[in-house]
């Protein structure tokens, strides 16, 4: 039962492992670059397994000690998956023990595909879901670690590499705006991130940004298109 489950979730991961790979490999070159031993990308990735997270967290173990602002700084980049949560509930139930670890493990990719697949009749759903899930955790983590030892033997100017996030960002909001003709949740992301970079600075923006667009797009929930 648990051979035919991976072997049903495998190759719908497949496009997530070259992509998780090689983000990852470039999260452990950032982390290998700001100092830190390849243990630090490694376990991050285990215990975190929040892409955008670990990279925000590099900056946070650089700077001063502010547990608070690290609190609300990893509930606003994350809260999506309060969404997320939500509308998995009935696809988790009946699944035992695996559910924490289902619960735990939920990433966008992971999440796109256990929404949208369903497992063959005679695979088990809860395994289905279940490998789905860690597969896509052992590509990010075999690639943060990977780009970590890495690090270690190939020495070149990493400045900028950090950018990898922002790029996979912008990436993101191209796609979902290509995907969508209802602009509007997007440029009320753009105006407020705008409007708070040029009232707070560089340095102050994000989490009151964050506040603006969730505060925005509960506001206008009604009139978003069911769709």
């Amino acid at each position: 039962m648990k051979i035919k489950a991976l072997r049903a979730a495998f190759p719908h991961t497949l496009p997530i492992c070259i992509g998780f790979l090689f983000l990852g490999m470039s999260y452990g070159f950032l982390m290998r670059s700001k100092g830190f031993s390849f243990v630090y990308p490694m376990l991050m990735s285990l215990f975190i397994f929040a892409g955008s997270m670990e990279f925000v967290t590099v900056n946070l173990l650089l700077s001063a000690f502010h547990p608070l602002y690290g609190f609300f700084l990893a509930l606003m980049v994350n809260a999506r998956h309060l969404f997320y949560g939500i509308s998995m509930l009935e696809k988790y139930k009946n699944t035992g023990w695996k559910k924490a670890y289902l619960i735990f493990g939920m990433c966008d990719e992971s999440f796109s595909i256990n929404c949208a697949v369903e497992p063959p009749p005679q695979v088990d759903k809860g395994w289905f879901l279940f490998f789905v899930t860690l597969l896509n955790q052992i590509y990010w983590v075999t690639g943060a670690t990977l780009g970590a030892l890495l690090g270690y033997v190939l020495h070149f100017d990493t400045t900028g590499i950090e950018f990898v996030m922002t790029a996979l960002f912008v990436v993101m909001f191209l796609n979902q705006w290509e995907e969508n003709t209802w602009h509007r949740p997007a440029l009320a992301g753009l105006s407020c991130a705008l409007f708070s970079l040029l009232i707070l600075g560089a340095d102050r923006f994000i989490l009151p940004a964050m506040g603006l667009i969730v505060l925005c797009l509960s506001i206008d929930k009604k009139k978003m298109p069911k769709e």
